[in-house]
């Protein structure tokens, strides 16, 4: 699709009006008639409106124009298009609500997910949430899973809507936590059960007020010399994990679900 600023955006809706208008007739609420583009061009209007209701909401004002959250939604379209399951599709009886409900998950996820990079927020799933919550009482599982799903989520790894197909798909409707807020909770439990190795590791490794960095580099801002020292590096952030789980009280993790 080409790409529009602010000032082609009733170009942009004019043509994604056009682009609908030729698509082939849906029969019986048949949607498999679609190919890839079509489905794309078919249900970008749906795009358009979960973006407007992001743009007016508190989350999103101020932090992205309307067309940013459409590219984004865009992706996150695309992305889900590219993982139906046509044969679930074929089966259900209600094509149109399977869609919508499939393509509105992933298209959401791509907005908040661009809107927390940009806002500087991370969020922890809402499914991992409940995990964790359910848990209660049971003290150290507990807070093993609050710190695993926060690291997790800062070092950003494929635990996202991507990797989710169309079978298995978990809402997330989890509120952000800010960035720096978190960064100084987690600091200071740090600062308060950690050894300066440890410290200087998670702080470094998951950039809690600075870059991101790598296990070389910060084996070298450490001075920890050797073939392995990116090994050792490895090692001390496990451990340092390990420690504040071993540490912390499940009170101090109940403040921040």
């Amino acid at each position: 699709m080409k790409k529009y600023n602010i000032a082609n955006y009733v170009r942009w809706k004019n043509d994604v009006e056009q682009a609908i208008r030729k698509l082939p007739e849906v029969i019986d609420s048949d949607y498999t008639v679609y190919n890839r583009d079509q489905m794309i061009t078919c249900f970008t209007p749906l795009v358009e409106n979960l973006s407007r209701k992001f743009s007016t909401s508190q989350q999103a004002s101020g932090i992205m124009s309307i067309m940013d959250l459409i590219q984004e939604g865009n992706a996150g379209l695309t992305q889900a298009v590219d993982r139906l399951d046509y044969q679930t599709l074929a089966d259900s009886e209600d094509q149109e609500k399977t869609l919508k409900s499939f393509l509105s998950k992933r298209i959401r996820g791509a907005i908040r997910r661009a809107i927390d990079i940009n806002r500087g927020d991370i969020r922890i799933p809402e499914h991992k949430l409940n995990e964790i919550r359910k848990n209660f009482g049971k003290d150290k599982k507990m807070v093993a899973m609050f710190f695993n799903s926060i690291f997790l989520s800062i070092d950003d790894k494929p635990q996202n809507a991507e990797n989710e197909d169309m079978v298995y798909q978990i809402p997330d409707n989890s509120e952000p936590y800010n960035m720096h807020l978190l960064n100084m909770y987690l600091k200071s439990l740090m600062s308060k059960h950690l050894d300066h190795k440890e410290y200087e590791v998670l702080r470094l490794s998951y950039g809690l007020d600075c870059d991101k960095h790598d296990a070389k580099t910060i084996a070298d801002i450490l001075k920890i010399q050797g073939t392995s020292a990116y090994v050792r590096i490895s090692q001390l952030k496990k451990q340092a994990v390990q420690t504040l789980i071993d540490k912390v009280d499940h009170s101090q993790v109940l403040d921040y679900l």
